[in-house]
This record gives structure tokens, sequence and C-alpha cells, in this order.
């Protein structure tokens, strides 16, 4: 077992990571929330936690203000109160509805997550960021608030299908991309990199990682920024195409990213060459989509200082990156150019 803890320096919240296998009869809690596929998947297994449960569709397409707000009805019949906790079972999705749903009720009430995807198990499901999205932004309406335990169980990743995998390593290769040590356990493993006993011992470093980016700085007004890698371009492409997995245009977004990052400062070329290779080894074969076409979804980011400013976070050396502010039409015209060289 491993298990980790995240006190917040900014808010005192505690959060306990927990990384061992058996995570429902370790869930304890007053209800559940899971959606529509896990729900299909394990429903005894839910249904022998003998709580009330509600279960919405499942889809980045119902992350929205219906799917919450009925989700804050089905608690308010379910009788929760203040000291109550809800168990959110499921993806980034579920984890993300789940804990804003519980951070408003009452003002705030217990959450656990059981985190079924690799993509929550080492991104989502740690770090406190909840939301919905709203119109074509992504995760615009949301709280930090941290769940009050998190448990991560192995034994969901032999259920997901090898995109769902892939889009979890997404975000493996970006903690990479900032930690030296992951990076050379990556590059030490690329033939391994889809075998789930590999993933089994790399998930806890993963969440290690980011809990100590997140210990350091929970609201994002520093550190935790460069978290955001790959994801400016990469939400953009998400917005324009919608026919890939998050993680897999996070390292599209990255390949793009670190094109504009060589044309704008002094990288070291070298080692970006084997992020590159590392990144198509997760990738595999296809043609890239166009991150010129869909430049202009940029603009939405969060993260930008105005809407004619495009932030980036970019790596540059190993286990360094910088953060990079273009003109809009200086980033398309860079993101034109790479898209050359990289198809």
């Amino acid at each position: 077992m491993t298990q980790l803890k995240i006190i917040s320096a900014e808010s005192a919240q505690e959060s306990v990571i927990t990384c061992e296998k058996g995570a429902f009869a370790r869930a304890k809690g007053d209800m559940v929330f899971t959606d529509s596929n896990v729900y299909a998947l394990y429903k005894s297994e839910i249904d022998a936690l003998s709580l009330p449960v509600y279960v919405m569709e499942a889809g980045e397409e119902h992350k929205n203000q219906s799917t919450l707000f009925a989700l804050l009805s089905a608690m308010a019949d379910a009788g929760l109160h203040r000291k109550d906790t809800l168990v959110c079972v499921g993806g980034g999705v579920v984890g993300d509805i789940g804990g804003l749903a519980a951070a408003l009720y009452m003002r705030g009430i217990g959450c656990v997550q059981v985190p079924t995807t690799l993509l929550s198990q080492v991104d989502s499901s740690v770090g406190g960021k909840t939301a919905i999205d709203l119109g074509d932004i992504k995760n615009l309406v949301g709280v930090f608030r941290q769940p009050r335990e998190v448990l991560v169980d192995a034994t969901f990743l032999k259920t997901l299908p090898p995109r769902e995998i892939k889009c979890g390593l997404g975000e493996i290769v970006k903690h990479g991309a900032l930690s030296a040590p992951l990076f050379d356990r990556l590059i030490g493993n690329k033939d391994r990199l889809f075998d789930l006993a590999f993933l089994e011992e790399i998930v806890p470093e993963n969440i290690a990682f980011k809990a100590d980016v997140v210990q350091k700085d929970a609201h994002e007004r520093n550190l935790r920024k460069c978290l955001n890698m790959g994801h400016t371009t990469g939400h953009a492409l998400e917005l324009y195409e919608k026919t890939r997995s998050h993680g897999e245009y996070v390292l599209i977004g990255m390949l793009y990213e670190i094109e504009l990052a060589k044309a704008k400062i002094n990288c070291d070329e070298e080692y970006l060459e084997k992020l590159q290779s590392l990144i198509y080894e997760v990738l595999g074969a296809g043609r890239l989509p166009s991150a010129y076409e869909a430049a202009k979804f940029a603009r939405l980011d969060k993260k930008n200082n105005s809407v004619d400013k495009i932030s980036i976070v970019a790596p540059v050396k190993k286990g360094q990156y910088a953060l990079l502010e273009f003109d809009y039409d200086e980033y398309v015209e860079l993101l034109k150019i790479a898209g050359g060289k990289l198809a």
C-alpha cells in the first residue's frame, strides 16, 4: 500500500491518497455518484455498498449545469446532511462534477474520490480541482476543494479500453516532461508503456509528483501552472476536432508547443527530440490534426492574460519548463510553421 497526504499550506485542507487494491471495500460514505458506463461494469460492487446511488449519462458532453443540478437535487432527496460524504466512482467527468456538487451542497460536505480511469488516477482526482464546462469553455465554473480521500485501485485499469490507457499516458508523459526522474523511468521503459504491471508501478510515482506540486501551490498561483503543459494548444484542438481523448490532445499540444518553444527561446534540442519520440511512442502512427486551424479556440483558454495573448507552458530542458506568452498572430503563424515540421 502507498499512502500520501496533501495538506494545503493555503487552505489547511487535508486529502489522503491511498494506492491499494480493494477500493470498494474501503469506500465509506453516504451516497454514491457514478456514470452509466462505470455502473454497468461495477453494478454489483456499487449496490453492495447499500447507499443511495445517482447515475449520470457517461460522456464529457454531460459535464454541464444540468447534470450538476440533477445531482444536487438527488443529494437533497437522499437527505444528505453537512457531515455526510459523497463517494464519486468514475473518471474525470464524474470526479469533477461530484467534487463540485460536494463543495456546493450545504456549503460543503465530504467527498471521496474513487478514480476508475488511468487519467483520473494520475491527474484529475489529485489536487482538488472541481468544475463543469460552460458553453465552449472547459472547466469554466468550479472551485478548488480537496477531496477527503482518494482511493486508487489498479484493478480498474484491467477494464479500460486501449484508448483510455493512451489517454492516461498523456498526463503521465506530461509529468515526465516536468520531472527528470519520471522522464528517465519512462525512457527506460518505452517498450512497457502499455503494460498494466508497469502502469501499476508508475501510477503512485505520478501521484506523488502531482501531490507535491499541489501541496506547494493548491490554488494554481505559481508552481501549479506547470501542470498546464500542452493544455493550451491541446484544449484548442480538443474543442476543434473532438475525435480523440483528452490525454492524446495534451500530447499533441506538447508536440506543437515544443516547436513554439524552440522558436522563442534557447532549448535543449537533444532532450526535446527524446521527449517527442516518447510522445510518438504513445500516440502511434497517424497524421496529426492542424493546430493552426484550431488556434482560434486557444483564445478562450482561461490561462491567458487577455484575448490577444496566448500563454503556454513548454518543456525546455530535462526537468525544466518555461512559461511563455505570444501575441495571438505570432502564435498562429508559429503553429503553421510547426505543422509543416511535424507533418
